[in-house]
């Protein structure tokens, strides 16, 4: 007991708006349910727990992590409660919160606790309510600090990295980890047929969003995080760790693409600790820019610049030319967010010389291959678009770039060529050509009915409030009955600012 109170499970215990002696009854009922029914919790222990900082025995904190990610609409973790016994993270909501979110940066063994723990939370939850009150990102300046130094080190999982006697001996794993199901080591034919499926799971995404295929993902990582507890020779390791990383990309993709974006900011998170674990620091890097598009996504270009600069620095010494294109194009869209046209355009230019470099000497990651000329035009079509709401001579550009992505575009990339043309539309609309508009409008609109992203339908908003200024014209008018008839009661949008971004998986 530390005599002090815990913050942490005091703020979400306001949030979910019990009684101590109401959680102290969902507890017994809870821990009965789960096959706890000798479990005896009163009103004295919950004010212990939360005025005193006592932690609960097992299995008392994953049955609170239950209640309260039931009772909030959100992955709430044993970490989250403020509930962890040992290390940095136990710490954390003293004196280190805002400069170390989440006790960052994890040990491997506390990634693979966290993964399978976060997982399992996700799985079980019910989401009618989506992402509930007081679900809130880190802050990509707190991400950056707790991150730079650690990324930049070498991994835990080296040759002289401490190890069990035998190779099915399950690393140490704290409580976070203690629902892992029954793992068993794995060869190269298993990791090979995980790896297929990631490829499967991501041309899904591409082609219809993520909502169809998010639980598959997420339930996907969480057997990963179970084989993740055994060590294995170390090349199998670090393939482990990579098909982890790229779950954990994809489950926070999709998670963004669907409106879950405490949920998606803390899969790149643990992205990015797999990435590293497995000796692929630009695959790290790319999962921090996921989260730094999601920030600018979400109006907050100033965070999505840090994040970037922690996504570069990370990404190693030497990374693929075509991987710093693609890191630009990002920086760009967030530069264009805030109206910093010299600087968008100057950014613009480093990407289209880094893809050119690309002379495809080096074998492209599977998680790059997907970025190519088209998404390049993708990406430089959404930042001159979003430019023109600062600057409106820069809609002719954003058009003809638009046009030469979807001209580009194979018919699998359904959900980037909806981008390309809401895109185009609104460039229309910025510049004055009403007809043109409507015309790319309706090619999205018709798109719309087979894709499950939530992000398609924030854009789409964004384009109707370009319409405004010219209400009362007949196909305006007509427009904007359709998109708002079409459009799922869900998908009202959470955030002011910038339109969010063309996507690649």
């Amino acid at each position: 007991m530390s005599g002090q109170p815990n913050t942490r499970l005091s703020d979400l215990f306001g949030l979910a708006g019990w009684s101590k002696g109401e959680l102290a009854r969902l507890v017994n009922r809870k821990a009965a349910a789960m096959g706890h029914p000798q479990l005896a919790t009163d009103t004295s222990r919950v004010r212990r727990w939360i005025d005193m900082g006592e932690i609960p025995r097992d299995p008392v904190p994953k049955v609170l992590a239950a209640l309260f990610t039931e009772q909030l609409g959100r992955v709430v973790t044993i970490e989250d409660l403020g509930l962890v016994r040992h290390g940095r993270a136990s710490k954390r909501r003293d004196d280190r919160g805002a400069e170390h979110p989440d006790g960052l940066p994890w040990a491997p063994e506390r990634t693979a606790a966290v993964l399978t723990e976060f997982t399992g939370m996700d799985l079980m939850l019910n989401r009618r309510g989506l992402v509930g009150a007081g679900a809130a990102l880190a802050a990509g300046s707190a991400l950056s600090s707790a991150m730079h130094d650690w990324l930049n080190t070498d991994p835990a999982l080296a040759a002289d990295a401490p190890r069990p006697p035998e190779p099915d001996v399950p690393l140490h794993a704290d409580q976070a980890g203690a629902d892992r199901y029954e793992a068993a080591p794995v060869g190269s034919q298993e990791i090979e047929a995980l790896e297929h499926s990631v490829e499967v799971f991501r041309a899904w995404d591409a082609a219809r969003g993520g909502g169809l295929q998010r639980k598959a993902v997420v339930g996907q990582l969480n057997e990963v995080g179970g084989m993740l507890a055994y060590r294995h020779p170390d090349h199998l390791q670090r393939r482990l760790w990579g098909v982890a990383a790229n779950l954990a990309v994809l489950a926070g993709w999709m998670s963004h693409d669907v409106g879950l974006e405490p949920t998606a900011q803390k899969y790149f998170v643990i992205a990015a600790h797999a990435a590293r674990e497995s000796g692929d620091r630009p695959r790290a890097g790319e999962a921090l820019s996921r989260a730094a598009r999601q920030m600018v996504h979400l109006g907050k270009p100033d965070e999505a610049l840090d994040l970037m600069k922690l996504a570069r620095s990370g990404s190693g010494e030497r990374p693929l030319a075509r991987t710093e294109a693609m890191l630009y194009t990002i920086e760009a869209w967030a530069q264009a967010s805030m109206g910093q046209g010299q600087a968008m355009r100057r950014t613009l230019g480093l990407a289209e010389e880094h893809f050119a470099a690309d002379r495809g000497g080096e074998p492209m990651p599977s998680w790059m291959q997907m970025f190519d000329e088209a998404d390049l035009h993708g990406m430089q079509a959404l930042a001159y678009r979003t430019l023109a709401e600062h600057e409106p001579a820069a809609a002719g550009t954003a058009q003809r770039r638009a046009k030469q992505a979807l001209e580009l575009r194979t018919e699998e990339r359904q959900r980037s060529q909806i981008f390309d043309h809401i895109s185009l539309a609104s460039a229309c609309f910025i510049g004055d050509d009403l007809e043109q508009g409507v015309k790319y409008a309706r090619l999205a609109l018709d798109s719309m009915g087979s894709n499950s992203s939530r992000r398609t339908w924030d854009r789409l908003g964004e384009m109707r409030r370009l319409t405004g200024r010219y209400a009362g014209q007949p196909a305006i008018e007509e427009l904007r009955r359709d998109i708002e008839a079409s459009m799922p009661k869900s998908a009202t949008r959470q955030k002011a600012g910038a339109p969010s971004g063309d996507a690649w998986v």
